[in-house]
């Protein structure tokens, strides 16, 4: 039985029940836990998530952390696998590639628009941040040390676009141990679609006393599960018929993945080292990742048009370590680049916008008669981004200890979207650009400039008292064109144009603009340890994300926007560390917030408008039952709503209302493992089984938004996993979302809801079972 999506508020009983038992044998087995061996506990966490190593229990913010040994057991593969396990982290994905990524009920309206606001939560990839306007690198999860979750603004250390948490994913480093290498390979296949496979090894060679090399590749083959059914279309101008017989395909969304990582680490001494690497992944995405669920079926959709997603990139990255007397200093350097080539069928904004306002009148061939009026989108997205940070930390072991250092950034966007209509009159089109009704031939560059310090004082064995600030300046621009020809429009596009092309390929230039501002974040923390093993902190902090341009001439630029965080904190560990506890309750204030929305003809705009106010509570818990038997869990609950109307236009009505809930983030959020091992002769066992819950919640802010696409139904799914291992080999068997549970990540309409209304729903990956098989050396 699965939870009805027409009624959000009914809870799946096996799902009642299944969460009932687990919790009622977690509350059963302290006294295991007691009687067991107290010298086996729970093994320590480090982290780095305040730019030096610490025992994660020792760290005053609230931080969760998946290590290598953790994402391997869970079959975490991608950002969707290991969000799901962090309560206080929403991913809403359009494809792979394209994710946006929100904590603590921190959103808006992002529509992950290419001259939309920068994102609102840090993504790095070990020191460097790799989040570009588009959404972060989609990192294939193979061979990773762990992913840090850093809840709450990271104004300080991690500065722009940390404002409402970090995500961290730290790779394993080359180590001069010894030699060791691994391999694993995989069958599997997805409910409703197609078989998929993979291949994933690494190898680790010390050469010689100070140089190690680690190599590591993997190829992924994700078979599809959404169905392009046969459908036709009719254009009331002409009328034109149209139907999409040579693009009708069963499982039609297939992915490919490939990539490699290459890391040197070489020390130069006893005190200096230095670790570059290489990093490269292509991403080959067929189809469409949403259903029109209520027209056409749960996994099918109708689309006139090729569709698909080529995502490459690379970095190349160094970290250089070293100690000058007893101070540590760190460089941390990265150049990254990204393409992105897409099609996407834009069938829906033509059909609306014909039915409604006859548009199709204004697209014909050249001798003025109807033709398909169809508009599909192919994109060219180039992005280049470096990063550079300086910083030096006093020992860790001193009274009075401080991190403090220089940051720079610097990202570009060459950005080509042409909005195309095959045989239309030469007369409509944009100069230059065959059958394109619509061009954006744009140049996005974002410069981030910083000086940070972070200082800690243990006034005593028992209090500790840390104060960090962070001075920022950006300097944000965006020039080129966009827009029609002037056989389409006389007042926009060509006929808005000020100036030569400042952008190669565009036919002339109608925005220039820049913005830049300066400003600070700050944060102050009182940690008191009780003991070893327990400890409450309190904080203070904030975070910001730059300002931007809106492209539409008559539009200013949009300011920073800034959030302020109260926290109170815990971390504590039981029974001879076989149990620990962690948690935070907060209230965040989120003042003249960015606001992006789809204004007049379909153009993203942008504001500083309107209040909102979040609070919550976030848990995890580790419990070492008894040997063999483990059970870890998390979950958070978020309370996130508008302090104020939202007026984006102040002669219309509100477009929401004090008290709405912010879209995305769900209220609730869980997520429950149990994991039992035990030897079987000279092979060890284990079976695991893991259930998540994701509450219901809003795509959109506005009310007339939320009465076209609705909520988003709660959902539950179960995983599970069963192996065997015997000396260097190991084999096992999945299953994920065993229940084949219909959830919903998201709920769109392809233009403005005041114009198209036709609903399409992005499902969560139905059930998929897979065997796995590895060898470690």
């Amino acid at each position: 039985m699965k939870a009805d999506d027409t009624n959000p508020s009914c809870v799946p009983r096996w799902t009642l029940g299944l969460l009932a038992t687990t919790m009622l044998t977690a509350v059963s087995a302290p006294a295991l836990a007691q009687t067991g061996s107290a010298t086996v506990g729970l093994e320590e966490v480090v982290v780095t998530a305040q730019k030096r190593s610490e025992n994660l229990q020792d760290v005053p913010i609230s931080i969760q952390a998946l290590g290598t040994e953790r994402l391997d057991q869970l079959q975490v593969k991608d950002v969707n696998d290991y969000v799901k396990f962090m309560p206080s982290v929403t991913a809403q994905t359009l494809a792979p590639g394209f994710t946006t990524f929100y904590m603590r009920g921190v959103a808006s309206g992002e529509n992950n628009n290419h001259s939309g606001p920068l994102p609102s939560v840090g993504i790095y990839l070990d020191e460097q941040p790799v989040t570009t306007i588009t959404g972060p690198l989609d990192i294939h999860v193979y061979d990773i040390a762990r992913v840090e979750v850093l809840a709450g603004p990271q104004g300080t250390l991690y500065g722009a676009s940390s404002q409402a948490g970090t995500i961290r994913i730290i790779t394993n480093k080359p180590s001069l141990s010894g030699f060791s290498a691994s391999y694993d390979v995989e069958g599997n296949t997805v409910a409703h679609g197609d078989p998929g496979y993979s291949a994933e090894g690494y190898v680790n060679m010390p050469l010689g006393d100070r140089m190690a090399i680690r190599l590591v590749a993997w190829g992924e083959h994700d078979g599809g599960y959404i169905d392009n059914v046969a459908s036709t279309l009719t254009y009331p101008t002409g009328p034109v018929t149209i139907n999409n017989a040579p693009y009708v395909e069963k499982n039609y969304n297939e992915v490919d993945i490939t990539g490699a990582r290459a890391a040197l680490k070489i020390d130069l001494d006893d005190n200096w080292t230095i670790t570059p690497s290489l990093m490269g992944q292509r991403t080959e995405a067929d189809g469409n990742f949403s259903a029109d669920r209520y027209n056409k079926g749960k996994y099918a959709i109708a689309r006139y048009r090729p569709e698909r997603s080529d995502d490459k990139w690379f970095q190349a990255a160094a970290t250089i370590e070293g100690t000058v007397s007893n101070i540590d200093l760190t460089y941390a350097g990265a150049y990254m680049r990204r393409w992105i080539d897409t099609e996407s069928d834009y069938s829906d904004y033509s059909y609306f916008y014909d039915t409604l306002f006859g548009y199709g009148a204004y697209t014909t061939d050249n001798a003025g008669n109807p033709i398909d009026t169809t508009q599909y989108i192919q994109g060219k997205d180039y992005f280049t981004k470096q990063s550079h940070e300086l910083r030096l930390a006093t020992p860790s072991e001193n009274r009075f200890k401080v991190v403090a250092g220089l940051f720079y950034q610097r990202q570009t966007h060459n950005i080509q979207q042409r909005y195309k209509i095959d045989n239309l009159a030469d007369a409509t089109e944009v100069p230059g650009w065959d059958d394109t009704l619509w061009l954006t031939k744009q140049l996005r560059i974002d410069r981030d400039y910083a000086a940070f310090a972070d200082a800690t004082y243990d006034v005593s064995d028992h209090l500790s008292i840390t104060g960090g600030i962070r001075f920022f300046r950006y300097k944000n621009s965006l020039a080129g064109f966009f827009g029609f020809g002037t056989g389409y429009s006389s007042g926009t596009g060509v006929g808005a144009c000020f100036g030569p092309p400042v952008v190669e390929g565009g036919p002339c230039t109608n925005v220039d603009k820049v913005t830049k501002d300066t400003g600070h974040t700050y944060r102050i923390n009182a940690q008191w340890k009780f003991d070893d093993d327990r400890m409450v902190y309190a904080t203070v902090s904030t975070g910001f994300r730059p300002g931007g341009i809106n492209r539409r001439g008559t539009l200013p630029p949009y300011k920073a926007d800034f959030l302020k965080n109260y926290e109170f904190g815990w971390k504590t560990s039981w029974f001879g560390n076989t149990l620990r506890w962690n948690g935070a309750a907060f209230i965040e204030k989120w003042n003249d917030f960015q606001f992006s929305y789809l204004g007049a003809n379909g153009l993203t705009e942008i504001r500083n408008a309107g209040k909102a106010k979040m609070k919550g509570v976030e848990t995890d818990i580790n419990w070492l039952v008894a040997d063999g038997l483990t059970l870890t869990g998390g979950g958070a609950y978020t309370d996130a709503q508008l302090d104020e109307d939202y007026i984006p236009d102040p002669s219309a009505p509100p477009a929401a209302f004090r008290g709405d809930r912010l879209p995305v983030t769900p209220k609730w959020k869980g997520n429950l493992t149990a994991r039992y091992e035990w030897p079987i002769g000279e092979m060890d066992a284990h079976v695991q089984s893991s259930v998540v819950y994701t509450g219901p919640g809003y795509p959109d802010l506005t009310i007339a938004d939320r009465a076209v696409t609705g909520k988003t139904p709660q959902y539950v799914t179960v995983d599970m996993t069963a192996g065997v291992q015997k000396g260097s080999w190991r084999v096992e068997a999945y299953v994920k979302n065993l229940f084949d549970e219909y959830g919903q990540n998201d709920r769109y309409v392809q233009c403005n809801t005041a114009v198209c209304t036709r609903v399409y729903v992005i499902p969560i990956r139905p059930r998929t079972v897979g065997l796995r098989f590895g060898q470690s050396f």
